[in-house]
């Protein structure tokens, strides 16, 4: 993905750090842990977190993403399918 940036500015790149586990009626429960400035730093926060109760039984969960600050990353509408009741 291409970044527009002027001589002077560069590309800041963030990491975002979640963490998903799924509830017992299938739906998902997403936490948003915290945004550093390296994944070096975001993997520790998964180190300590994954410590911690309901963490531990779900250490798969984390993630560790990077973005680029100023851009759009969802780029297209969504929908929302109902659930089944």
């Amino acid at each position: 993905m291409a970044v527009k940036k002027n001589r002077n500015e560069a590309a800041v790149k963030v990491f975002v750090v979640q963490h998903v586990h799924e509830m017992p009626d299938g739906s998902e429960d997403v936490k948003m842990i915290g945004i550093y400035p390296t994944r070096a730093a975001g993997l520790a926060a998964v180190r300590r977190l994954r410590k911690q109760p309901g963490f531990k039984k779900s250490p798969k969960g984390f993630s560790v993403d990077g973005y680029l600050l100023g851009m759009d990353h969802w780029t297209e509408g969504f929908v929302t399918i109902p659930r089944a009741t």
